[in-house]
């Protein structure tokens, strides 16, 4: 079968047995679907709020401190969310998703519903009275992505080539879908090769500040290039 948009044959074969084609599957608990990384991203947070609501006598607990809510939040909840993120697209109508997922979770802890007319920067300024500074969910998300792209910008193997090679044909005609490679120089002003005006360090409001944690496993780390970033961890 042949992609009639930009000439590419989808006619694959393993051992002599064609593989059907088909718009969506599931790989290693995350949605692989035509239209992008919307599916996974909405799959991500109806589990994610149905692990927050399953957890409801814990998050209705008096006795249990805003702060270690939160902690069992980003244990239990946050890190069901997280899972595989490195492989998003993000667009603007999925970033606002997550930060709406966000705050959800964040007024449930507080017991603030949307009827008390309490801003989200005002529920932002409580946690953080709870818990100290730290990073917000978009934020961590944009980090662990950019991590394992240095991470596959470092090494020389297959994965690099996919990432910073071709393919034969074009894209169609009209208004393009946004590629997981278009997020990199959104973020960080740098090409795909690791190319960047003044160097190749991470925009500033992508830096992990000195103390405060994030979602994410670990303590922070300070300024960091991001050709010098570890592995990331799911």
């Amino acid at each position: 079968m042949t992609n009639n948009t930009n000439g590419i044959s989808t006619d694959i074969r393993v051992n002599g047995k064609k593989l059907d084609y088909v718009n969506r599957f599931k790989y290693l608990g995350a949605v692989i679907a035509d239209e992008g990384s919307k599916p996974e991203i909405l799959t991500r947070i109806a589990q994610a709020t149905a692990a927050l609501a399953r957890r409801k006598t814990i998050w209705n607990d008096r006795n249990i401190a805003l702060s270690s809510k939160i902690r069992l939040m980003r244990s239990l909840v946050i890190s069901i969310f997280l899972y595989a993120c490195e492989s998003w697209t993000l667009t603007a109508d999925t970033e606002r998703r997550i930060q709406a997922m966000e705050m959800r979770c964040l007024r449930k802890l507080l017991g603030i519903t949307y009827r008390d007319h309490i801003s989200n920067e005002e529920v932002r300024n409580r946690t953080r009275q709870a818990t100290g500074p730290h990073e917000d969910l978009l934020t961590t998300v944009k980090r662990r992505k950019l991590k394992w792209y240095g991470h596959v910008t470092r090494s020389t193997g297959l994965a690099k080539t996919i990432l910073q090679g071709t393919v034969q044909g074009g894209r169609r005609r009209g208004r393009q879908k946004k590629r997981w490679e278009d997020n990199i120089p959104e973020w960080t002003g740098m090409t795909l090769r690791g190319e960047r005006n003044g160097g190749s360090w991470l925009p500033r409001h992508l830096w992990r500040p000195s103390g405060p944690p994030d979602y994410g496993i670990g303590e922070g780390e300070g300024e960091f290039n991001i050709f010098a970033l570890k592995s990331p961890i799911i």
